[in-house]
């Protein structure tokens, strides 16, 4: 299926990693919203589990390792040509996640990547919602996380 001009949504994970009071950004070196900041992540393929694909796509954008927590958020993102067709549709579900240690290194998907503080996000040419996305995020991560739902548990 192509990304561009789909012909049904396509289903995409996305990693809100904290360290301390900054939050990890990838600038996308793709389209859609090429040169823009977001949080790492992708596509899930076929036959892979939510966690599985946030893991993956850690891992092949920042080259870390990161154990998902906690689903943040659900969202649609539809961006329309200039003639009003839907160019991309992606249903985009946000976890937290935790990474011990090891420094991002950006890879051939991800034109850089960095911590960033908080306080310094309006600086940053974000994708839509990523500000929102990451502060809630923050803030639930303040208080009780109830994980993810585990049917085999």
């Amino acid at each position: 299926m192509n990304r561009r001009y789909p012909d049904r949504p396509l289903v995409g994970v996305g990693a809100i990693i904290f360290r301390g009071d900054s939050v990890l950004l990838a600038q996308r070196g793709r389209e859609p919203s090429y040169g823009k900041w977001s949080i790492p992540g992708g596509l899930v393929e076929l036959g892979e589990s939510l966690q599985d694909a946030v893991r993956r796509e850690v891992r092949e954008e920042v080259g870390l390792d990161v154990r998902v927590e906690d689903l943040v958020a659900a969202l649609d993102r539809v961006i329309f040509d200039d003639t009003g067709k839907i160019e991309y549709h992606y249903v985009l579900l946000d976890f937290v996640c935790e990474c011990e240690d090891g420094a991002p290194l950006p890879s051939s998907d991800v034109l850089d990547c960095a911590y960033v503080p908080l306080d310094a996000l309006g600086g940053y040419p974000l994708t839509e919602d990523t500000e929102k996305v990451i502060r809630r995020a923050y803030l639930r991560s303040q208080e009780c996380r109830y994980g993810i739902y585990d049917p085999d548990r």
